[in-house]
């Protein structure tokens, strides 16, 4: 397939996971990638080198979406290295486990951090220089709308995630750049491999269709949101969950 051919787009914290996942199937959809990491270089390498194998081109770039000014030098590589940028997808994020009883303020902070406020500003980094047609992608998550008290601060991001997609869609969209929110259900990634098979298992048993996502899957979602496809959708959230309300 080749219905991104001549497009470039930036997948934040892609170097494992849903991320990664994305960032393998724009590539193969003939975008050029730019894989984002935060700490382990690795892994983000290992991405970069299966889409290169594949026949794409991708480039590896630490930013911290969360901290000032390095969205800014997250696009700017981006602009040097492919000289345009059309597609963001906002997947950088974190997930704890709490209760009421065991969250925190640090906790709080730290969620509210990487899941919002690096969103908010990465998309303000790349809003600045995305042409008309380009299109912003936020991953979300089926707890934002059913959320599970295991989690009470990631669920919060997550309904952020879910307003900011509607509100930035609205003030993009004069300039016809779309917002699109794609919302896994529990979907099997390197992040979630420890928690033990007692905790997963009630949740795939909740899917109507069985079995937890894969990356892939939420991958296609990915891939039709950024498509021609999608010309008309914008300031929406899709569920890609299998089903599943939490």
């Amino acid at each position: 397939m080749s219905r991104l051919a001549g497009k470039v787009a930036i997948v934040t914290g892609s170097s494992k996971g849903i991320g990664a996942g994305i960032a393998a199937r724009l590539a193969a959809d003939g975008a050029k990638i730019v894989v984002n990491y935060t700490r382990d270089a690795s892994h983000a390498d290992a991405v970069v080198a299966g889409i290169v194998a594949s026949g794409g081109q991708a480039l590896a770039v630490r930013a911290d979406v969360a901290k000032e000014g390095e969205p800014k030098a997250l696009v700017d590589a981006t602009l040097e290295a492919f000289g345009r940028l059309d597609i963001l997808v906002n997947n950088a994020g974190i997930y704890d486990i709490d209760s009421l009883d065991t969250l925190t303020a640090e906790s709080i902070d730290r969620h509210f951090s990487v899941n919002v406020r690096g969103l908010l500003l990465m998309t303000q980094a790349a809003a600045r220089v995305l042409p008309q047609g380009g299109v912003i992608v936020n991953v979300s998550s089926g707890v934002a709308k059913s959320p599970n008290p295991m989690a009470h601060v990631y669920c919060a991001t997550k309904g952020a995630v879910d307003v900011l997609t509607r509100s930035l869609g609205m003030e993009l969209g004069a300039r016809q750049i779309r917002v699109v929110g794609v919302a896994p259900g529990f979907t099997e990634t390197e992040g979630n491999s420890h928690l033990p098979r007692d905790l997963i298992q009630p949740f795939i048993a909740k899917t109507p269709l069985g079995r937890a996502g894969l990356p892939k899957d939420i991958a296609a979602a990915v891939s039709f949101a950024v498509s021609d496809d999608a010309a008309w959708v914008t300031g929406s959230t899709i569920d890609v969950a299998g089903g599943l309300v939490f």
